[in-house]
Parts: C-alpha cells; sequence; structure tokens
C-alpha cells in the first residue's frame, strides 16, 4: 500500500468539533511545510532505468542484488550512511520509517531507498526544493458536520485490483471490504484498505475532483466498531502527496469509488504564494 498517506484523528460532531478540525488543519499545514514533508520530494528514480547504477541527480552508484541495494560511494560523494562517511561499499533494504531518519544522507538531503512490487527506487528529499519554499497553505473547507456521516464496514476476502498510479503504471491495489454512508437519503459505498491498526483508507473521487478540489483524495476512517459502524468525516479528506509533488505514485481510485455526489469538504487544493 502506497504508503505516502497519514493518519488522521475523527472529529465527531459535538460542540468542539469545529475547534479539533481546525487544530487538525493547521497540524497539516504544519507538516506539509516541514522540512522532510511531502513538499520536500524532488525525485523518484527506478533503478531499472539505470542499469549503469549511475543516476544523474543523485550521488554515488546504485544497483539491485536481490533483496538489497548496493551502494557504492567515493569521498567525494558526500553520502553519510547511519551517521558515518561512506568510502566503499553498503547494503541497503527498503526504508519504512521517517524520512529525517533514513540511513543515507547528503547534506540536508535525504537519500530513501523504495521497492514496490520488485522494483528499488531512491527517492530523494530536498529541504530546499522549490515547491516547499513556494508552499503557502492547503486550501480547505471550514467544518461542516453535514459531513461527518455515520458509516458501515462490510469486510469481504482480500482482493488486490490493478490501478493506474500518478506515475502512469498500473499497480496493485489491496482492498479488504467497503464502507457504506447515505448522502441525501441516497446510500453510497466506497472501497477501502485495512490498515495494520483496524482503521481504514479509501482513495476517492466525487463530482469537485478536477474542478473545486484535486483529482481525487484519500479518506481515513478509524478502525469500526464490532458491529461494522464507523465514522466516515469527509471533513478530514486528504490530499494525497502527490498534490504536494509530482514524484509519488499514489493510487487513483478503483473502479466504483468515483462518487456521483460533490463533496464539498475537507481538503481542496495545494495553495501556493
Amino acid at each position: 500500500m502506497s504508503t505516502d498517506a497519514q493518519q488522521q484523528e475523527q472529529g465527531g460532531g459535538g460542540p468542539d468539533a469545529a475547534r479539533e478540525w481546525q487544530r487538525w488543519h493547521e497540524g497539516r499545514v504544519v507538516a506539509v511545510a516541514a522540512p522532510y514533508g511531502p513538499l520536500s520530494l524532488t525525485g523518484t528514480h527506478w533503478l531499472s532505468d539505470y542499469p549503469e547504477g549511475r543516476i544523474p541527480a543523485v550521488p554515488g552508484r546504485w544497483r539491485e542484488d536481490g533483496d538489497e541495494v548496493v551502494l557504492t560511494a567515493a569521498p567525494e560523494d558526500g553520502i553519510v550512511v547511519d551517521g558515518k562517511p561512506l568510502t566503499g561499499e553498503v547494503r541497503l533494504g527498503a526504508d519504512r520509517g521517517p524520512i529525517d531518519d533514513s540511513r543515507v544522507a547528503q547534506g540536508e538531503r535525504r537519500l530513501v531507498v523504495l521497492r514496490r512490487e520488485g522494483l528499488w527506487a531512491v527517492r530523494d528529499f530536498d529541504p530546499g526544493s522549490p515547491a516547499r519554499h513556494a508552499f503557502s497553505t492547503i486550501e480547505a473547507t471550514p467544518y461542516d458536520p453535514r459531513w461527518t456521516l455515520s458509516g458501515t464496514f462490510r469486510p469481504y476476502t482480500d482482493r488486490t485490483v490493478r490501478v493506474a498510479n500518478a506515475d502512469g503504471v498500473e499497480r496493485g491495489l489491496g482492498l479488504g471490504g467497503e464502507i457504506a454512508f447515505t448522502v441525501e437519503g441516497q446510500e453510497h459505498t466506497l472501497q477501502v484498505a485495512v490498515e495494520p491498526d483496524g482503521s481504514l483508507w479509501a482513495v476517492f473521487a466525487d463530482v469537485t475532483s478536477g474542478n473545486s478540489s484535486y483529482r481525487f483524495r484519500f479518506l481515513r476512517p478509524g478502525a469500526p466498531a464490532a458491529d461494522g459502524s464507523v465514522s466516515v468525516d469527509f471533513n478530514r479528506a486528504l490530499l494525497p502527496p502527490c498534490a504536494f509533488a509530482d514524484h509519488f505514485i499514489c493510487p487513483f481510485p478503483p473502479p466504483g469509488n468515483t462518487l456521483t455526489v460533490a463533496v464539498p469538504a475537507g481538503e481542496r487544493n495545494r495553495i501556493d504564494a
């Protein structure tokens, strides 16, 4: 599962919900603008595109070797691994932690090893990226209790569907069920993935997509209750990472996840200064 998505808390509809949403929104803006937030990604370089191991924008020599990547560096490359200058060779696996804790760095840059469907890549995160310095805020609709909906989770046997990704490549998207909810008296459903902690993740579009909001968004409901009930809070619809940098590989909505209603709630677009 791509992972380029973030956890969110649920707002509910109580008297403090608007204030909770405002804190959530402000926290999202701060996280996006952080030195190693999504705006700092300047490239995703697939090693299969560079059989000689030299990536023009990235120092060192990178090559695949089965379940690892071998990085070779000279002193002039200025590469640091695990906090120590690298001269010679080191074997790397995929990075799974925070970007600023990645094993490989060059100055302020973080070089993050990625694996998707058996293919290896190096991601280059640079706090000095033009996108980060151009960013102003996230356009979002103020909290509206009408878009905090009661839903029902319906699990089904895990399945994987092939969907286009933002980089034009088709990849598998794992799905573990669907959530059903009602808008203006009509039932709608979204297929969702089930995260290891039990929370849900949907990639969806709606009538506003590509018009007054980004072309698709993420929704992260919490874990359903034992009876399947779950809060579906579109006030916390998220812009995907690829709304902030072209080098993410976010999945597009799977078939059936384009709603036939407008959802004028949640995050809408990135705003630059």
